[in-house]
């Protein structure tokens, strides 16, 4: 079963190549050295990226965002610092190069060796979702063809990328609002060389930012003093071209269009962020699940002597955690074939396609989140130990919420989206009205049949969204802010329920893919309580549109106990198929039955 669950957790994805990135990750180079201080660990963190660069083929990877999200699975399990650089250098960096005209005065051979790192500067500190309103301004001379890059005023330094001289000479693309004899053409990238081996370039000023909590990147402020970049240093493509003599040309009218296409890179990140969020709680679930199978406790006898994993108090959070880990693991591998396979002719499919990557990032980082502090409570005071890997994945992952597009601006837009198709989702959204497969009034859901679950997920979603909709349209259209107040709440419930039957869909699909009876049975065990555990949260909503009886709801519970006693079993088998390097687990003292000897000496 152990084998067939891995397949299903990784093959699918095979041409990710998670083979080869969990080859990296179980090598001992490439995990941090603890103990040391922040400066030395920033360095140490700089230098295992050179060495992961050397293994890998740089310019293949950043042009492949499904490997790209597939090492950030493999990277976070090792280090959350190693995972921001990564993602920053090969996504964000020389993604946007790739992407943008190809430019020979500027070759990348510099980058793909990492001679030069490379960061990226968005967001200001005045503007972060914002951006659109970013400040930092590039005016166009056409007499010497160059560009005077130039911060304005405090709230345009460019908040938080990693453009000290730590680790060596850094260049970046920056965003900043491109002028042509004061006319502005909205927001462009700019390649923007920032640091060499003694420290800022002429005209650059960088400051360091207090130290976060978690794994410890250089985080700075930086901003421009009219530094003078040529002509191609402007990245270029269909949303924007600039001649010589300063003529602007574009497929788009629309600033925002073209800004967004800009920063294309950061739909990518997203994924990345996914991935990252996915592998860090299957690595911190797997300790704890580990550990609670070999710290024994009293009995009721003083020389009795049992597993915490036999306390119902103790592994049913963790199995519960494990169903939802499962999930987000299903609905990542779903979004990444959904996103590399939209139309990209079509807008309409690519805007879908963006805005179910939105969702999951949101989704996934948000149950990470909830995963990881279970998972350290569940540690106690061990699970308080940096060595042990959990205390700094829990402060990694409030980064990964925010970064590429914070979670809760994220889903405001995604809400707000589905709330402007109307009738997109047809009779389903309006009140009273269920879904299909026995959830319409009258007809109560079989909550034994997985499909009827899902149903009942979809329509909570559909009722939810009839709801904001209804809200909406109470308050008159000229208060826009108070329209999208009154309906923000359902809204973004709408959205949450989106995301919750999403994952079980592509859940309920790996047990159709399972050929083992055994495997297929435990996965099904898993999509009965992770859509349980949903319905009930939903259950308010669905007893009041008659798709879910009073007597129904009563046994909720009863049903979600019998799912983790059946799941009680299967633990180790659980984590074991996440497939963690024996080298890291090694490393994480509780994660093998001999923790003890680790404070032995």
């Amino acid at each position: 079963m152990r084998a067939e669950l891995t397949r299903l957790l990784f093959a699918a994805d095979e041409g990710s190549g998670h083979r080869a990135w969990r080859a990296l990750a179980a090598d001992p180079a490439l995990h941090p050295r603890t103990g040391d201080s922040g400066t030395e660990r920033i360095a140490d963190a700089y230098r295992r990226l050179r060495l992961l660069n050397g293994r890998l083929d740089a310019a293949a990877l950043a042009a492949d965002p499904a490997r790209l999200a597939a090492l950030h699975e493999w990277t976070s399990t090792v280090d959350g610092a190693l995972t921001v650089l990564t993602g920053i250098h090969y996504n964000l960096f020389l993604g946007s190069l790739l992407d943008h005209d190809p430019n020979p005065k500027s070759p990348l051979d510099g980058y793909l060796r990492m001679d030069r790192v490379g960061t990226f500067l968005c967001t200001e500190l005045g503007h972060g979702n914002d951006a659109t309103a970013l400040e930092t301004v590039a005016d166009y001379d056409r007499t010497d063809r160059t560009f005077t890059l130039h911060t304005p005023n405090p709230g345009a330094q460019k908040f938080m990328p990693n453009t000290s001289a730590a680790g060596g000479p850094k260049s970046a693309v920056v965003a900043a609002r491109l002028r042509v004899d004061g006319r502005d053409h909205g927001v462009f990238l700019f390649h923007t060389p920032l640091v060499d081996a003694t420290g800022p370039l002429p005209g650059v000023t960088v400051r360091a930012l207090p130290v976060r909590p978690g794994s410890p990147v250089d985080h700075c402020l930086t901003s421009f003093d009219r530094v003078t970049l040529p002509h191609d240093a402007l990245l270029t493509g269909a949303h924007g071209r600039l001649a010589d003599d300063g003529t602007f040309t574009s497929a788009y009218g629309s600033r925002r269009k073209r800004f967004l296409t800009a920063i294309g890179r950061v739909t990518a990140g997203k994924l990345c962020m996914s991935a990252s969020a996915t592998g860090a709680a299957r690595s911190v679930l797997a300790i704890a699940v580990r550990y609670a199978h070999h710290r024994e406790i009293s009995g009721v006898r003083p020389e009795q002597r049992r597993p915490l994993w036999s306390l119902r108090t103790h592994h049913g959070p963790l199995l519960a955690g494990l169903a939802t880990v499962y999930a987000m693991t299903a609905l990542h591998r779903a979004v990444v074939t959904r996103w590399t396979g939209h139309d990209t002719a079509d807008p309409a499919d690519r805007d879908a396609a963006e805005r179910q990557v939105a969702i999951a990032k949101g989704w996934t980082t948000w149950q990470a989140r909830d995963l990881i502090i279970e998972a350290r409570e569940r540690c106690g005071a061990q699970g308080l130990l940096p060595v042990n890997g959990i205390i700094e994945a829990a402060a990694d992952i409030e980064g990964t919420i925010t970064a590429e597009g914070d979670n809760l601006a994220l889903w405001a837009k995604a809400g707000a989206e589905l709330l402007l198709e109307a009738g997109a989702d047809g009779a389903a959204d309006e009140p009273g009205r269920g879904g299909d497969d026995g959830t319409r009034p009258g007809r109560p859901a079989d909550l034994a049949d997985p499909a009827a679950r899902q149903a009942l997920l979809r329509t909570a979603g559909h009722l939810r969204l009839a709801r904001a909709r209804i809200r909406l349209r109470e308050v008159p259209v000229r208060d826009g802010v108070r329209r999208w107040n009154s309906a923000a709440p359902d809204a973004l419930a709408a959205v949450t329920a989106r995301a919750e039957c999403d994952a079980a869909a592509a859940l309920l699909a790996w047990t159709d893919a399972a050929t083992e009876p055994r495997t297929r049975a435990v996965l099904l065990d898993l999509h009965r309580l992770f859509t349980l555990d949903r319905i009930a949260t939903h259950a308010t909503t669905l007893l009041a549109a008659g798709v879910l009886t009073a007597e129904q709801a009563g046994v909720l519970p009863e049903l979600q106990e019998r799912s983790i006693a059946r799941l009680a079993g299967h633990g180790r088998t659980l984590v074991d198929a996440f497939d963690l390097p024996e080298a890291l687990i090694a490393s994480r003292p509780i994660a093998t039955a001999g923790y003890q000897d680790a404070f032995a000496s």
